[in-house]
């Protein structure tokens, strides 16, 4: 067996004659243990919160978006649907039209988007399963629409008001300022009969309304409009449709992913998780000079043996390793320790939802293999160069004791 190792090894695991050198052993140890659930724990809700809300950019947007470049629509030809049908991969796609417009009910305004969609639509986007009062729109009424629960409070509008209609205004086009309500602004009314609830910013911006109905408000061609929404069959084959869409239509249409439709929203998540990381990386670096402080402790507390060690033929380098070794395996067994409690946490709760945001709501989380890995290198690097640091006081002078 290798010298350094063995020695470490009957180091770790004998008690020392001094007392307090066990406790701040044991005290190193559990920062270790401590730290290690702490990072693995933090990581995990991370992950499952990053889930969670990815969820519901998943329910509200597509796998990619098609837009023009220039203008705020264009034609759906019938080459472009030939395109779209041609390409293997692509299970549902959705013509779709968006605009800014003005809302008024009973006196309250409010200033947001309408949406015009298929009947398909709610193929490609999961929207019907976020409703929470009402339902659908049902296309055989071409006045029906579904609002955003935002909406719904700030103009105090709840659905099946068949007195008093929810009206949507816009500019007509070309007409410059506004000086006439009834020749420059295009009205309609609309019956809400559902309500959906996603975020906070979806439910302040949206109101679907059948796709037609939006084109009568903005005098567009019935071929008209602002984009096409795509689901895919498998994610992974996502770029290869993307990239031989682009070559189809040529350079006068862009076409965004999920996560590039959302790059703020991706962006805010990898920073906040990178932060946590490193907010409890530094507390964990913090309870780790509690082993830089156990290894120094039980040097001079070895001395004596370190001194017939050397005298026997042991160099200075080898005694170091020994207390390499003893500190990097103390953080190895804190590590796994930290861990194996982490983990049976973390299922437990997503099994029992040990911890609750809201009565009905269990505090997301979710286990993965990368963090695991992440936790697992962070503490071994860490654990050694702790130990490369309380090793570093073996000096010859303290090996003889001069």
């Amino acid at each position: 067996m290798n010298f350094p190792l063995y020695i470490a090894k009957r180091y770790l695991f004998s008690k020392s004659s001094n007392n307090t050198i066990n406790i701040i052993t044991v005290i190193a140890t559990l920062g270790v243990i401590i730290g290690t659930m702490a990072l693995f724990i933090v990581l995990s809700g991370f992950s499952g919160l990053k889930t969670f809300s990815v969820g519901f950019l998943q329910t509200s947007d597509p796998d990619f978006k098609i837009n023009a470049v220039k203008g705020k629509s264009f034609e759906f030809t019938s080459n472009f649907e030939t395109y779209l049908k041609e390409i293997n991969g692509i299970q549902e796609y959705t013509q779709v039209i968006e605009e800014r417009a003005f809302f008024e009910f009973k006196s309250k305004t409010h200033l947001a988007y309408i949406k015009g969609v298929e009947k398909n639509y709610i193929n490609v986007n999961n929207v019907d399963t976020a409703i929470v009062v009402g339902r659908w729109i049902d296309f055989d009424y071409p006045n029906f629409a579904v609002i955003g629960n935002g909406i719904s409070n700030k103009l105090s509008l709840g659905i099946n008001d068949y007195l008093e209609p929810l009206k949507i205004y816009v500019p007509k086009p070309g007409s410059g300022y506004v000086t006439s309500v009834k020749n420059d602004i295009s009205t309609i009314f609309v019956q809400p009969v559902g309500i959906f609830s996603l975020t906070e910013e979806l439910d302040r911006k949206f109101t679907f309304i059948p796709l037609p109905l939006a084109q009568k408000l903005l005098s567009y061609n019935p071929n008209q409009i602002s984009a096409i929404e795509v689901k895919v069959v498998n994610l992974n084959t996502r770029e290869t449709i993307i990239n031989t869409l682009k070559q189809k239509l040529g350079d006068g249409f862009k076409i965004q992913t999920r996560e590039q439709l959302n790059a703020v929203f991706y962006k805010m998540l990898n920073t906040e998780n990178l932060a946590s990381y490193l907010i409890f990386t530094l507390i964990l670096i913090i309870a780790l000079f509690n082993v830089i402080g156990a290894l120094i402790m039980m040097i001079f507390d070895k001395k004596s043996n370190l001194k017939t060690l050397y005298s026997l033929g042991a160099t200075i380098k080898d005694i170091r390793k020994i207390f390499v070794i003893q500190g990097f395996l103390l953080c190895v067994f804190g590590l796994i320790m930290g861990l194996v409690l982490a983990i049976i946490l973390v299922f437990l709760q997503k099994k029992y939802s040990l911890f609750m945001i809201t009565p009905s709501l269990a505090f997301p989380i979710e286990f993965r293999l990368i963090n695991l890995v992440v936790v697992f290198i962070t503490i071994l690097i860490l654990g050694f160069i702790a130990a490369k640091i309380a090793s570093s006081r073996i000096t010859k002078e303290v090996v003889e004791g001069i």
